[in-house]
């Protein structure tokens, strides 16, 4: 197995195009996956929690994948979220990612059942060694109900080679911190990325990589200009950018979850999207669109 040299800087999660069917509206998610790449990221996350993965149906999440690594068409690296609460259901969509060409997987620890340590690191050891691709651990345990924890991670990046990095999204950097701190001491090389965008300068600064920021979908010239600033030393410039980052935060407050609200300021930046989203979530109220408006005007976006 090749692993990507180019797992690093900007990996925006990228919303999932419906139509009010809940179908997958292949015009307009090939619209949206053309302004992700002309914006110049890095890469791209597809089927991430902002995906809207988690109110799909198997064979919906099986079409987007194969759609968007098609359409990609290897111009910028794919990674694909394969997460599920079943270890054989993660390897299966793991599989089928891999069978379509995808460049790398991200998976988060299984949730609802709480499990212990053993437990979650025999499920990530099951999905490496079953599924032809480097895998990216993702913890979220605002929404997994669990942190994977520092020792486990550590322990999975000594015994497995093809995990290759962490996607952090927690409110702590200092987790953030140590993970660098243990798992740099062994293997410089281990991808870290930054799930909550005002964390991402952090992140870089102690030794990551690179961030997994919703707010490069309308905001790209903002976290992507922070990663460019970073890494051309110009600090100066990477502080200023954090700042106008610092003010768009409110944008993941105005709807809980926030997938309707990013699909919103696509559009009002002018990206032609649907801005459906799957049930349970319903689409944004006039009022809630209004908010979205206005904290863009304020922040210039548009």
């Amino acid at each position: 197995m090749k692993i990507i040299k180019q797992l690093k800087g900007i990996f925006p999660p990228v919303p999932t195009m419906v139509d009010k069917h809940g179908n997958l509206d292949q015009a307009k998610m090939a619209n949206l996956l053309e302004h992700i790449i002309k914006s110049d990221a890095d890469g791209m996350l597809i089927l991430g929690s902002g995906g809207e993965f988690c109110h799909m149906t198997p064979e919906l999440r099986l079409e987007v994948a194969e759609f968007c690594v098609k359409h990609v068409n290897k111009r910028i690296p794919v990674m694909v979220g394969i997460s599920s609460p079943s270890t054989k259901e993660t390897i299966e969509y793991g599989q089928h990612a891999a069978s379509i060409g995808a460049d790398a997987a991200l998976v988060v620890n299984p949730y609802y059942a709480l499990l212990n340590s053993d437990a979650i690191y025999n499920h990530y050891k099951a999905v490496a060694e079953n599924v032809n691709l480097p895998i990216l651990l993702y913890n979220f345990p605002a929404l997994t109900g669990q942190d994977i924890g520092i020792d486990t991670i550590t322990r999975l990046a000594k015994d497995v080679p093809n995990i290759v990095g962490l996607k952090d999204t927690i409110d702590n950097i200092s987790h953030t911190r140590e993970v660098i701190n243990r798992v740099h001491a062994f293997r410089p090389d281990f991808v870290i990325f930054s799930g909550f965008d005002e964390y991402m300068l952090d992140t870089l600064i102690l030794g990551g990589h690179g961030g997994i920021p919703a707010t490069f979908n309308f905001a790209p010239h903002i976290t992507k200009g922070i990663y460019n600033a970073f890494v051309a030393k110009d600090y100066e410039k990477a502080f200023s950018m954090q700042r106008k980052l610092a003010k768009l935060m409110p944008v993941y407050a105005i709807e809980i979850p926030f997938f309707g609200v990013i699909k919103q300021a696509l559009k009002l930046i002018g990206v032609d999207v649907s801005t459906e989203v799957l049930a349970p979530v319903q689409k944004l109220t006039s009022e809630k669109k209004k908010a979205v408006e206005k904290l863009l005007t304020e922040s210039k976006i548009i």
